[in-house]
């Protein structure tokens, strides 16, 4: 890794937390907080917003996978779990998908530091696919919105769909405003003045 991560731990074993908290500051991190069960875990990532999380699977009061779920849905944040053994089943667990890596002990230096670069790597490329699908959706509402203000202004200015889609350009420039803002405005307007049942 290029740059220090702020990381937080949880681990059930004393000796376990401690080798992690050392390995970690080895590498150049910052332990931000150290829980000692899953539920210490979510109160320790609301409280101090870790880069990274580095979780057992069994711990307990809430197991690794149920704590990761919980935290991500205040944030999302990339976790890596770490267990005695592989175990498929948790890994098939549904909303899983912000579990970046999976180790099996004993970890080493030699296992832990490439994990922690792939799942850095991995949720920024995770972000930058929910910025885009983030924007395409708005897109496609802006889209929608100008669509029906043009069909308003062809119905009620007789105009073609191109000369309307002009008209809505010349609106926003004048008022310094953005198109579908003028459009939502119209969309709106129409709605105000339609005849409604008593």
């Amino acid at each position: 890794m290029s740059h220090s991560l702020r990381i937080s731990i949880a681990e059930d074993e004393k000796n376990s937390r401690e080798f992690f908290r050392a390995l970690l500051v080895d590498l150049g991190h910052q332990v931000v907080s150290v829980a000692s069960s899953g539920r210490e875990l979510v109160e320790h990532c609301r409280l101090y917003r870790p880069d990274l999380v580095i979780s057992d699977v069994n711990m307990p009061e809430m197991d690794g996978i149920g704590a990761a779920q919980e935290i991500y849905r205040d944030r999302p944040v990339p976790v890596i779990l770490i267990s005695a053994c592989y175990e498929a089943e948790v890994m098939g667990r549904p909303q899983t998908e912000h579990i970046l890596a999976y180790l099996v002990k004993p970890v080493k230096q030699a296992d832990l530091e490439p994990a922690i670069a792939i799942a850095m790597s991995r949720f920024e490329h995770l972000n930058v696919l929910r910025k885009d699908a983030h924007e395409l959706r708005q897109a496609l509402s802006d889209r929608k919105v100008i669509e029906q203000a043009k069909g308003i202004l062809m119905r009620k200015a007789h105009l073609d769909e191109h000369n309307a889609f002009r008209r809505l350009q010349k609106l926003a420039r004048e008022q310094s405003r953005k198109m579908v803002d003028i459009a939502q405005m119209i969309v709106t307007a129409e709605a105000a003045l339609e005849p409604r049942n008593a």
